[in-house]
């Protein structure tokens, strides 16, 4: 089945644009960030707002961000807070913002800067949220170190308290925080996933020999993850049982280099890869996967149906769209699953339109 791109285009961007997050914490309303990548010019962050009527992309908000953003995620909890990710050409950096009250009488007020992650010295990979409820803890990821952080955003402070140290692993690539454990991370290089307890900052389990391209935790049930690697697709892994993986999905025809769950319904993923192709699943795992029943070597191997396949891309998909990518793909509580299938095409061919460099991805 394939998808096409007749969906809703957000014009409004005067630059590239590598970031786009889904503001969930705004629960009246379906809304998105998205940063721009402008080497030269004074780089913006867009509010975007889907009409009542799901008929246009509306622009809530502009504010200046002094530098490039590479990493922009929203806070799940309060709808004004996000972070980025940033260079100046002299480094990285990292910092929380907070949109002005009244942002919505103004054309470009200013962001207000409530905190900046500054012990890092390494290249910041990316910032992570608790994804469920308050959390007074916050993640970053650079090449060699995870930090753990305890902010505070009414005193404009933030405070290291844990940071772990990648020893001789490769340089770490990103990660994503578990929703089921805010003491659970798992962390992937090149070759091989970690998942580290936050307490003692210690690897526990871990899957070697690997290229691993991105993961993802399952929103509704405990201890099942979702990887995207180079040459084997799309994996389904319990972490408890870390010899095989419960479940393989074919993934592409050349490199997967993203993955995400559905956040309301766990059996939808979606995937990207260098074939210039995102998939829709639907990959169920049930309890028959947990158990022991696989043959010894392999994990179990039905047949998962591919609901969707979207091709209308020059170029290939890679890592650089693939937190944005799957970031807007949400699902309204009352929708029923007929409606969720219809939303994801548009959220996701949006998205492609925001680029209008040719060399990374254009619509046709």
């Amino acid at each position: 089945m394939q998808g096409g791109s007749s969906g809703i285009v957000y014009g409004g961007l005067k630059y590239q644009a590598r970031c786009i997050a889904d503001v969930r914490a705004d629960a009246g309303s379906t809304t998105f960030l998205a940063g721009t990548l402008s080497l030269k010019e004074e780089n913006e962050v867009h509010l975007i707002r889907l009409s009542p009527a799901e008929s246009e992309l509306v622009c809530d908000g502009l504010f200046y961000h002094p530098n490039e953003i590479w990493d922009l995620k929203s806070c799940p909890f309060d709808h004004r807070v996000f972070s980025t990710v940033y260079t100046s050409g002299e480094g990285y950096g990292a910092s929380v913002w907070k949109i002005p009250e009244m942002y919505g009488q103004s054309n470009s007020p200013q962001l207000e800067q409530l905190f900046t992650l500054d012990e890092h010295t390494g290249k910041i990979r990316c910032v992570l949220w608790w994804p469920l409820g308050k959390h007074d803890k916050l993640i970053s990821i650079d090449d060699r170190n995870i930090f753990l952080w305890n902010i505070d955003a009414s005193n404009k402070s933030a405070k290291v308290i844990q940071k772990g140290s990648a020893d001789m692993l490769p340089n770490l690539r990103g990660g994503a925080w578990d929703p089921h454990n805010h003491n659970s991370v798992a962390a992937i290089t090149d070759s091989s996933l970690h998942c580290w307890d936050l307490r003692s900052m210690k690897k526990s389990n871990a899957i070697e020999h690997a290229h691993f391209r991105d993961v993802d935790y399952n929103p509704k049930k405990e201890h099942l993850i979702a990887t995207a690697e180079d040459e084997f697709g799309i994996h389904l892994w319990d972490l408890r049982t870390l010899k095989h993986p419960l479940k393989n999905l074919p993934g592409h025809s050349h490199w997967t280099w993203a993955v995400r769950h559905n956040p309301e319904h766990d059996q939808l993923i979606l995937s990207a890869g260098t074939d210039s192709t995102v998939n829709l699943w639907f990959a169920k795992v049930g309890t028959d996967d947990l158990g022991p029943e696989s043959p010894s070597g392999s994990p179990a191997r039905e047949e998962e149906p591919l609901l969707n396949s979207y091709t209308d891309y020059e170029d290939s998909i890679y890592e650089k769209m693939k937190l944005s990518i799957f970031s807007i793909v949400r699902a309204h509580d009352t929708s029923p699953l007929l409606k969720l299938l219809l939303v994801i095409p548009y959220t996701v061919f949006w998205y492609m339109e925001l680029w209008p460099d040719s060399t990374v991805c254009s619509p046709r």
